[in-house]
């Protein structure tokens, strides 16, 4: 005999099975305690001003006790909501009458809820938490048709709400974690081709320690021969490994330092002024984080020289100094609304229509971001207070692990 879980159709076990919302919520915000100080208020307020509700008290007492659930309704939504719904069913048929007070609707937050971050069975349990709920009341104290058509096309708004905002958020995440895939394998790929070069070196110095060494046939001809042939081998085996990591048409080149930054100044007057200072000592610098910074200044200009509006200069400024690398991208323009960057959530300041980091295809800001965090760095893009719009990273030049 079939169990009834393995009696449920594919979409009902898929939706059982489905696990609580990724990314998870956080545990507690501002918002919690406030909606929480803010029910009770409202509840004595109505009760006191509509004379007209029966039972008005009391139902300000339970809405006022049962305002603390909202401090949990993220990690714990169909507990939080079967007490709310249990009790609140309980007392309306006790008192043989809906509960009439507009403050009532909270429990909608709760309902949200369990379909915003709860996993397939709580959504399920909430459902049927909540039918059960709005029969009992209506076979209890019979209502008009219009009463139920408005209460069920709230009750499942509510619910279609809370998935698509869950659908939705999910789907960033996995753009995000797209995002953070790509800029990983840039990052490869610049230290393979950084390591390869050393090991290029390497190999060829091999060769002509071989070469030089045919009279003193001895211990250093050996050496080097080995050398030569760890080397080679090495460089063998990290293009095999990085490979899968490179378009087919990818060939070895340089890996891009801080002096390849110079190559983004622009003076001619059909496109927006590139200014570009280097400060410190950029010639040590490791490898791999001049290349993030390079890329990260390249990301930002492209992206003010194309999007930005209004924009006559670009400011790129890099100081080196002992413990890490600073880049700042600053340009010009006007910081008038504009359309919504596909990449706005992740950037702590609102949106705007141009400057560095606005609306381009491919996550612009947040692919800076990535590139820094990989590297132990930080990324932050914005309005500048004197006007424009600003590019900030900081790099460690060690401590980190790519």
């Amino acid at each position: 005999m079939r169990t009834y879980h393995e009696g449920m159709t594919s979409p009902v076990r898929a939706l059982w099975d489905a696990p609580a919302a990724v990314p998870a919520p956080p545990r507690r915000v501002w918002r919690d305690w406030a909606l929480v100080a803010a029910i009770p208020v409202l509840a004595v307020f109505e009760a006191s001003i509509r004379a007209d509700v029966p039972w008005r008290w009391l139902w300000a007492v339970v809405l006022t006790a049962l305002a603390p659930t909202l401090l949990w309704r993220r990690t714990r939504p169909f507990t939080m909501l079967a007490i709310a719904f249990v009790v609140g069913t309980a007392v309306g048929l006790a008192t043989a009458g809906d509960p009439q007070l507009y403050t009532t609707a909270y429990f909608l937050i709760l309902l949200y809820a369990v379909f915003r971050w709860g996993s397939g069975r709580a959504m399920i349990a909430g459902g049927a938490l909540v039918v059960a709920g709005m029969l009992l009341t209506f076979v209890a104290t019979p209502p008009e048709v219009a009463d139920i058509v408005g209460g069920v096309a709230v009750a499942v708004m509510t619910s279609t709400l809370g998935l698509a905002v869950r659908w939705r958020r999910r789907a960033r995440s996995r753009e995000i974690e797209q995002v953070r895939l790509l800029e990983r394998e840039q990052l490869a790929r610049d230290l393979h081709d950084t390591v390869a070069h050393h090991v290029s070196a390497i190999a060829i110095q091999a060769q002509a320690g071989s070469a030089v060494a045919a009279t003193d046939p001895g211990a250093t001809v050996q050496v080097l021969q080995a050398i030569e042939a760890e080397a080679t081998r090495t460089l063998r085996e990290m293009r095999a490994m990085v490979g899968v990591l490179r378009a087919p048409d990818d060939t070895l080149a340089p890996t891009p330092g801080l002096a390849e930054i110079r190559a983004l100044e622009r003076t001619d007057a059909a496109s927006p002024r590139v200014v570009v200072r280097l400060g410190g000592d950029p010639d040590s610098v490791p490898p791999a984080v001049a290349a993030a910074v390079f890329r990260i200044a390249q990301e930002a200009v492209t992206n003010a020289r194309r999007h930005a509006r209004g924009v006559t200069r670009i400011d790129v400024e890099v100081d080196a100094d002992a413990g890490a690398v600073r880049l700042e991208v600053r340009d010009d323009g006007g910081n008038a609304a504009g359309p919504t960057r596909p990449d706005a959530p992740l950037s702590a300041p609102a949106p705007r229509g141009g400057g560095v980091g606005s609306a381009v295809p491919g996550y612009g800001i947040t692919g800076m971001r990535e590139r820094a965090a990989l590297l132990g760095g930080t990324c932050e893009a914005g309005p500048s207070p004197g006007g424009g719009w600003v590019v900030a990273a900081t790099l460690p030049r060690a401590g980190w692990n790519a």
